[in-house]
């Protein structure tokens, strides 16, 4: 790994913080380039289990030095509390080890009212299924340019001013809608506080990224939540608010282009997602319902359960190319274990004609009926095994096709959460 991108390819969930925890081990940069604590990151060390929501992955190697770029939005009293966790748990989080970018935006308690507030208004065919955590009307205010960014925690007075402008309209609003309006005081109370914690580690991540690409670094950019969820390519509009791409690690850091030198797509050996939205390969059956509990499938930021389906080689391969995938990472095989059968969608009938790519149109989506090719299963447990050879006949045979069907190479396998249930494959395979 020299310069690399990590990026989900589904829905999201698909284990991106197990590969990032893998991939590390090698890592000098870790750098989260979008989304917010909307999104949640499991790793398993050991028998210990930690979800992160904010500081990237690599936090827990002691070479890595951690970075919150710009496309980032931070719920400052959020991150706070995730450093004193890690804290509690033995992990020194010092400025040394951790950045966040001047340029990040900074979610408010406004934000988490009016995000609420909007999804409560609208019906249940529209709902979006936001996690309410504020991050929608903090890239809003962004693009709206009255949104307030990190740096002003550098400088009180101006932070205070900013803050109780925008509380301002927003109490309006919430009067307007019969809404408690918040304590201008209270709130800025807490975020005094925040903002003095926080100060020391807001840096201009863009140098810090920049000038350890030019040194010839080892630089991981890690993503969050998956493809389909893009606010430009997925099925918006049931989607997040951030671009989930890899041309998100550049416009979400600060650095060229020209440095990235390989994608890595992390998807599972099956389909899940979370929220409203279209979902083909949907199984609303026992099938379903068995993926979910072998899996457990339910949000690591969120605790909802995940909607389960088979592999989806349209959408999967669709996403490969936008993201420019050199090699997968295919998580969660041991879950398909001990199945007669496993499907594979390789087509939809949308109005009575079969496409083989992703409708830009969610409403085709919608009507989507997935084309279903049979393979084998295997009836053995993958846990164990720690090589592409060691895995059951049928699960190669499998996991070469799903690769094909989306044209790209295997390069990990996961059987399992923990890290030494993760192995590396050579590109032959």
């Amino acid at each position: 790994m020299a310069i690399s991108v990590l990026v989900g390819i589904q829905w999201g969930d698909e284990g991106k913080g197990k590969i990032i925890d893998v991939l590390t081990e090698s890592a000098e940069l870790v750098v989260r380039f979008q989304g917010g604590n909307n999104a949640g990151h499991t790793v398993e060390i050991g028998d210990k289990k930690f979800v992160l929501h904010l500081i990237p992955s690599g936090i827990f190697r002691d070479g890595a030095l951690c970075v919150i770029g710009n496309g980032v939005v931070v719920d400052p009293i959020v991150l706070v509390g995730e450093i004193k966790n890690l804290r509690s748990q033995g992990f020194d989080i010092i400025p040394e080890k951790l950045q966040i970018s001047t340029r990040t935006h900074l979610i408010m308690p406004y934000h988490r009212e009016m995000d609420a507030m909007r999804e409560a208004a609208l019906s249940d065919s529209d709902k979006i299924g936001t996690t309410k955590r504020g991050i929608g009307p903090a890239y809003a205010d962004k693009a709206y340019r009255t949104g307030i960014r990190a740096l002003e925690m550098n400088d009180l007075p101006r932070f205070e001013k900013s803050f109780r402008k925008q509380l301002e309209i927003y109490n309006a609003i919430f009067k307007a809608n019969s809404m408690e309006e918040l304590d201008a005081d209270t709130e800025w109370a807490k975020l005094k506080e925040v903002a003095e914690f926080l100060a020391p580690f807001v840096k201009d991540t863009v140098l810090t990224v920049n000038r350890a690409a030019k040194a010839g670094k080892k630089i991981l950019f890690e993503g969050a939540q998956g493809m389909w969820l893009d606010v430009d390519y997925g099925t918006y509009p049931f989607v997040t608010s951030s671009n989930t791409t890899t041309g998100g690690a550049c416009t979400g850091s600060g650095l060229s282009p020209k440095y990235i030198e390989e994608v890595v797509g992390v998807m599972k050996a099956y389909t899940t997602r979370v929220g409203e939205g279209p979902f083909p390969t949907e199984l609303e059956c026992e099938m379903g319902e068995a993926i979910r509990k072998a899996g457990n499938e339910f949000g690591a930021t969120t605790g909802r359960p995940r909607r389960c389906g088979w592999f989806d080689a349209v959408s999967s391969g669709y996403s490969c190319m936008i993201n420019g995938v050199d090699e997968l990472a295919i998580t969660k095989v041991d879950v398909l274990d001990g199945l007669e059968e496993v499907k594979i969608c390789v087509a939809y009938e949308v109005d009575g004609r079969k496409v083989y790519d992703m409708p830009s149109d969610t409403e085709d989506i919608k009507k989507a009926v997935p084309v279903y090719e049979s393979m084998p299963g295997w009836k053995e447990s993958t846990c164990d095994c720690r090589s592409f050879e060691e895995l059951p006949v049928n699960a190669q045979k499998y996991l070469r096709r799903i690769a094909d069907l989306v044209d790209a190479r295997i390069g990990i396998v996961s059987v399992g959460p923990n890290r030494d249930q993760t192995f590396y494959v050579d590109s032959r395979n």
